[in-house]
């Protein structure tokens, strides 16, 4: 067929299996917005190609459209079944990565998780956010810094994690205390916080749903390695949020969302200080670990 033939069947809207993008992009209003246009060119020509590439029978396309309808059907106001999609197909860390290109030096970001809330409690540093004392202690330390070394001070440091049995507080309404292992610490003049936890443990993301049913047919596993959320922040300073990782954990080099990044592996230690243990009120030996963060201005990651 000729280009002028081509261009033809799709300006008249004749569709045929070698030229169906082009009938379908064809129909687009010259009105819409730049952007959609731009996302939506992109959408169907990346799933026409799928689709040739693929060539389903009607029965397997049937039942793609039944997994996203069963997907569909698993959201509400507090499971989004739809992210974990994206989470387990890796497009969540690529957007993350995408958002968040950074300068040299700067901590890494990943994924913000389903289990953060606006309203965790501030804390003095050196308070202990494990309410109900039940898990190994953990001591974290840390300083907040620029680019150059420079201490930033009064930057803000929102944690939470999962207990030592693999759940998160919101989780298990009254069987964690409320606000467990979760809290806002500032950082002081040199930059510096601290505070006393325990040593997470890995978990499974839900697995009782489409995705998770998609997960065991890929011959995947659910879980995610142990780690801590922080969302770190200062004024005149991009926000990071980010993981510190274990790096002893099972599952660090098969994260079922794929966010675990060499850079966020931290050094859990063991010490071994009796006095030290008595002034924090752990036994001896306990954990401990530091976390420094590095955050970079809106002006550098521009840059950047």
């Amino acid at each position: 067929m000729t280009d002028h033939h081509a261009a033809h069947d799709a300006a008249s809207g004749y569709f045929s299996e070698g030229k169906s993008e082009e009938v379908v992009l064809a129909r687009m209003a010259g009105d819409m917005s730049p952007r959609l246009q731009e996302v939506m060119t992109a959408v169907v020509r990346h799933l026409h190609a799928l689709v040739k590439e693929v060539e389903p029978t009607q029965q397997e396309w049937e039942t793609a459209i039944q997994f996203l309808t069963e997907t569909g059907h698993m959201c509400n106001d507090w499971r989004q079944e739809f992210i974990l999609l994206s989470d387990i197909l890796g497009a969540s860390m690529l957007v993350d990565a995408i958002n968040n290109r950074k300068p040299s030096g700067a901590t890494e970001t990943t994924v913000l998780g389903p289990f953060h809330v606006s309203d965790a409690p501030r804390y003095e540093s050196g308070a202990n956010i494990c309410l109900d004392g039940k898990g190994e202690p953990l001591l974290v330390t840390g300083r907040v810094t620029d680019t150059e070394g420079r201490p930033i001070a009064g930057a803000m440091l929102d944690v939470w994690q999962a207990n030592d049995e693999g759940f998160y507080d919101v989780q298990q309404k009254g069987i964690q205390p409320d606000m467990n292992l979760r809290g806002i610490f500032t950082t002081d003049g040199d930059g510096r916080y601290w505070f006393k936890s325990v040593r997470p443990k890995f978990y499974p993301i839900p697995d009782d749903g489409p995705v998770g049913k998609l997960l065991r047919q890929m011959g995947r596993h659910p879980y995610r390695p142990a780690h801590i959320h922080f969302i770190v922040g200062a004024e005149g300073y991009e926000p990071i949020t980010t993981h510190i990782f274990t790096p002893d954990c099972p599952y660090l080099h098969s994260d079922a969302v794929f966010g675990v990044k060499e850079d966020l592996i931290a050094d859990f230690t063991k010490i071994d200080d009796p006095r030290k243990a008595a002034d924090l009120g752990f036994p001896n030996p306990f954990d401990a670990v530091t976390c420094d963060f590095v955050l970079a201005t809106p002006q550098q990651r521009m840059k950047g």
